[in-house]
């Protein structure tokens, strides 16, 4: 039997949430966002959403398309709870999840799915408990890889089933703007378009890869098959054993592409100290971007030798960053590192790591933050006493 993916997604989940906490809200247009004029929304209520408000958005131009849009500052322990009870009922009919977001998941259920004489009966049932134990409505996709089932969850929106196979692809999927694959960035699509690359389909049978490259990079082959409907992607559990991974929560929402840049260079670090210090290299980069509303952007990339070194870790990081980052205000960073090698081959790498790379690491770190401060305020002891020096010895 073929795989069977499902792509579970709650509607509206901050703005239902809320709706929850206080029912006078109920019907009415809901974003929940944070209080300062730098603030975006989060997320909106399909009622709001009738008004051309989306998440992103500038608050104040929110309230412009709605007058009376409600604003709601968001209780963040309270999405949790209900995101661990929302996870909670996945896992009664799958053992293999991945959670793409706080109010996301992917379950593979190949197996689950045989017990139902009517397949489509297992998703009616796990979206009437999500329901019924929550009081939050969600959206299923089902396909046969993890890409198609998450088309198809954004196909009908609220409390939606939908079923799209590699047969359904042409007719369902190609017909689809460029800007609503999953993927395809936003800061993409005018590029893209450009191109003459208007729909999904068009990407589907695009014949100048070069050309198609210098947009959407090492990924073009991927992005190509998937426009096609195939995906060769698995579960990946949060604590997967084989992996070991840093990162960071930000407390406020970051654009600036200098303190992202710095905070990977720590993550870096610490990932390659506890790399260090339990043995570990391997070919396998990846990281995670958890963007304001909670959404999360996964990439990795295979590297040409095992990575362990602070340096090795940033670089990669940052490409991967680079290639993905869709210029929305970040929330969470992450690094993680896989497919190990044995210990063998990283005591050999070990005789490499030569006090001169220490001493060049302790400089980067001085450079990152005399970066980010825009001056040279930072420096090495010796070099300060040294400058005193040379100041008293002029002064005499």
């Amino acid at each position: 039997m073929a795989a069977v993916y499902f792509h579970i997604d709650l509607n509206a989940f901050f703005a239902n949430a809320e709706i929850l906490l206080d029912p006078s809200l109920k019907g009415k247009p809901v974003a929940v966002s944070g209080t300062t004029r730098r603030s975006v929304v989060s997320t909106a209520s399909y009622e709001a959403r009738a008004y051309g408000v989306h998440s992103a958005m500038p608050v104040s131009e929110a309230e412009k398309l709605c007058p009376s849009l409600v604003i709601v500052q968001g209780h963040h322990h309270w999405y949790g709870e209900l995101s661990r009870q929302f996870m909670e009922i996945v896992s009664r009919y799958s053992s293999s999840i991945e959670q793409a977001s706080i109010d996301e998941c992917y379950a593979d259920v190949t197996e689950e799915i045989r017990k139902y004489k009517r397949p489509l009966d297992l998703a009616w049932r796990i979206q009437k408990e999500i329901l019924d134990e929550t009081g939050l409505p969600c959206s299923i996709g089902v396909g046969p890889n993890m890409f198609l089932a998450k088309m198809a969850s954004d196909m009908k929106k609220p409390m939606g089933i939908t079923v799209l196979r590699i047969r359904d692809v042409r007719e369902k999927m190609w017909p689809l703007d460029i800007g609503e694959m999953r993927g395809v960035g936003r800061k993409t699509v005018p590029y893209l378009k450009e191109m003459g690359i208007r729909t999904i389909g068009d990407l589907a049978v695009y014949k100048d890869l070069n050309e198609l490259r210098t947009v959407l990079g090492k990924n073009t082959e991927e992005m190509i098959r998937k426009a096609n409907g195939y995906d060769d992607r698995r579960i990946v559990s949060e604590y997967d054993a084989k992996s070991m991974g840093v990162s960071e929560t930000l407390l406020e929402d970051v654009t600036d592409y200098d303190e992202i840049r710095g905070l990977f260079r720590t993550l870096s670090r610490r990932l390659s100290a506890r790399m260090k210090e339990d043995r570990k290299m391997g070919y396998l980069l990846s990281i995670r971007i958890r963007y304001h509303d909670f959404r999360n952007t996964d990439r990795s990339a295979r590297q040409d030798k095992p990575v362990w070194k602070a340096d090795d870790l940033f670089v990669g990081a940052m490409s991967l960053f680079d290639d993905n980052w869709e210029d929305e205000p970040v929330r969470l960073l992450g690094i993680s590192v896989s497919d190990f090698v044995n210990e063998n081959t990283f005591h050999d790498q070990m005789s490499l790591f030569t006090e001169a790379e220490e001493k060049e690491d302790i400089q980067s770190v001085l450079d990152d933050l005399n970066r980010m401060t825009g001056g040279k305020t930072f420096m090495k002891a010796s070099r300060l006493l040294e400058k005193k020096k040379n100041e008293t010895a002029e002064s005499a």
